[in-house]
């Protein structure tokens, strides 16, 4: 049987542009890509197109029954911008390439804005339920790097500098929108978990003792390819459930998604705040 060559993961990418160019009007400088229980965050986005995942070619397949898999063409007013309607998890059984695969095609397609959301479990003792974190540093516990291996030059150096990954710009445009709509915004460090268990009592301890404010199981791969790629990034969490001493409570997918849907009225807000910000009329 004569064997079929092999496509590296540059040609994957490239095939994967191609099949999604030719339904851009211009390119979107801005991505979105949307967390656990938050795809209604879209509704001031103008819909354009709505790509199933498994349609564009090499795309990963969102495994998650809260994540909708589809590739949204939108427009912020006359702004293209693309938005992923769920993301892909290292604990799927996808490697990091993968996961982090849509970050790679949206550089390709013109975006340097990303704007990211997730769902936590909250680790200050200050927070609750239903409260938003804007993450301004992480910790990378994910037993795998999505830069490891040879450099894709085209993209960005060897060893990409990550003092600031998330944009101190973009920061404070979102604290500022948070104090005139009077939304409760909480700021600080998320740690990324490889999952899918949520954590032990011990484990929120430990995670608490290292430095973190949230915790949970994406972005930071996300954010690291971004990175390397010269992107912009802002990142928010909804708050689902609390790893504080004496909030540790048995949880199910049912009830994070119930606090989801509580914070995303607000997530809303700000990102709508950011995207205006972004494309000042």
């Amino acid at each position: 049987m004569r064997k079929e060559p092999s496509i590296s993961y540059a040609e994957k990418i490239t095939h994967a542009v191609n099949y999604l160019a030719p339904f851009l009007d211009g390119p979107p400088e801005t991505g979105i890509i949307l967390g656990t229980g938050l795809g209604s965050l879209l509704q001031d986005i103008e819909s354009v197109r709505e790509i199933p995942y498994a349609d564009i070619p090499f795309f990963p397949v969102s495994t998650v029954e809260s994540h909708l898999g589809k590739l949204l063409l939108g427009k912020w007013g006359k702004h293209p911008v693309l938005a992923m309607k769920g993301r892909f998890h290292y604990y799927e059984g996808y490697s990091m390439k993968e996961v982090t695969f849509p970050i790679r095609v949206m550089h390709k397609l013109g975006v340097k804005n990303l704007l990211i959301s997730n769902a936590s479990g909250g680790l200050h003792p200050v927070q609750k339920v239903g409260d938003l974190l804007l993450i301004d540093d992480h910790i990378d516990l994910f037993p795998e790097n999505p830069l490891r291996g040879p450099n894709l030059d085209e993209f960005g150096e060897r060893f990409p500098d990550m003092s600031e990954p998330y944009c101190p710009r973009l920061i404070e445009w979102a604290l500022e929108i948070a104090r005139t709509n009077g939304i409760r915004l909480h700021r600080g460090t998320y740690a990324g978990v490889q999952g899918p268990n949520l954590e032990t009592p011990a484990e929120y301890r430990y995670l608490r003792t290292i430095g973190a404010d949230a915790v949970g199981m994406s972005t930071v791969p996300e954010v690291q390819v971004a990175v390397h790629c010269g992107m912009k990034v802002a990142a928010l969490s909804a708050i689902t459930d609390l790893g504080t001493p004496g909030n540790i409570q048995k949880i199910s997918i049912a009830d994070v998604l119930r606090a989801a849907a509580s914070a995303e009225p607000a997530m809303r807000k700000i990102l709508s705040g950011l995207l205006n910000r972004l494309y000042p009329t």
